[in-house]
C-alpha cells in the first residue's frame, strides 16, 4: 500500500470487523497511529540554516537524495508540519535515516 520509503511503510495494519449501515459485515483495514520518534536517538549528519526562498523538499533532495524524505527532517526536529521548519534563519537538524 505504501512505498518502502514512506514513513508509514513499517507501521502495522489493524483489522476491524464492523457492521455497515446496510447491516452487512465490513472489514476495515487501517494503519496504527504513528508517533514521532525520539529525536535524541538520531545521529545528526549536519545542521542547516534555513535561507530565504528555500523549500524543505529541495533541502532533503540535496542532503538525503530524495525530496519526499522531508518527513525525516520533520522527525529529527520534532515537528508534524514541514512549514514549521521553513523560517528564515532557523537551524534545522539533518539526521541519518534510522533503520
Amino acid at each position: 500500500m505504501f512505498d518502502s520509503t514512506s514513513r508509514y511503510a513499517n507501521i502495522e495494519d489493524v483489522r476491524l470487523e464492523a457492521t455497515a449501515a446496510d447491516g452487512q459485515p465490513r472489514l476495515l483495514v487501517y494503519k496504527r497511529r504513528r508517533f514521532i520518534p525520539d529525536s535524541a536517538a538520531m545521529t545528526t549528519l549536519l545542521e542547516h540554516s534555513f535561507a530565504q526562498g528555500e523549500r524543505l523538499d529541495n533541502i532533503t533532495s540535496r542532503y538525503l537524495g530524495d525530496p519526499v524524505q522531508f518527513w525525516r527532517v520533520c522527525d529529527a526536529n520534532t515537528v508534524l508540519h514541514p512549514t514549521d521548519l521553513e523560517t528564515v534563519g532557523q537551524v534545522i537538524r539533518i539526521t541519518l535515516p534510522q533503520i
